[in-house]
């Protein structure tokens, strides 16, 4: 299998608002880098939307290291929340709606086909990967929102 990094963020002006997401690729060597919007959203849907469309774009089974600084992704896949919420019918503990049961759906599928082992990093602290992330995120944000720039838009951590 090969051995992939993937980096992820997601930003929001607003929560809801327009939002954006940034992925960076990583392997042997070569990168690509991906980043997309809405006009309304969420920044969890943002997070949750980067590591699918890095997944989504490996071609074969792979060993993947996904850095993010989304507690609710890292935490949510690595403390097996996600899968939970699937088994009672996308309800948390307390009965309540899991939210973004669509993208989790998707997401846990993708988990299914690599192996992913998570690595939380502090957003905002000098991280290289998650520094550019923000920055497509956020101009990702403002474009969604029809910006010319991004100045009005923060990620909502």
């Amino acid at each position: 299998m090969k051995n992939i990094e993937l980096f992820t963020d997601g930003a929001c002006s607003g929560n809801p608002g327009p939002g954006g997401w940034g992925a960076i690729l990583r392997w042997n060597g070569h990168e690509k880098t991906l980043s997309g919007g809405e006009k309304h959203t969420t920044n969890n849907r943002m997070e949750l939307s980067a590591v699918i469309a890095g997944l989504k774009q490996l071609k074969e089974p792979c060993q993947v290291v996904l850095c993010s600084d989304s507690k609710y992704v890292c935490d949510a896949i690595s403390k097996g929340w996600a899968q939970k919420w699937k088994q009672n019918g996308w309800r948390k503990g307390d009965k309540s709606p899991a939210l973004n049961s669509d993208l989790w759906e998707e997401l846990l599928g993708l988990l299914e086909i690599h192996s992913v082992s998570i690595h939380w990093v502090r957003g905002h602290a000098g991280h290289p990967e998650n520094e550019r992330c923000d920055a497509m995120a956020v101009a990702e944000a403002a474009k969604a929102a029809g910006a010319s720039d991004a100045a009005g838009v923060a990620d909502a951590k």
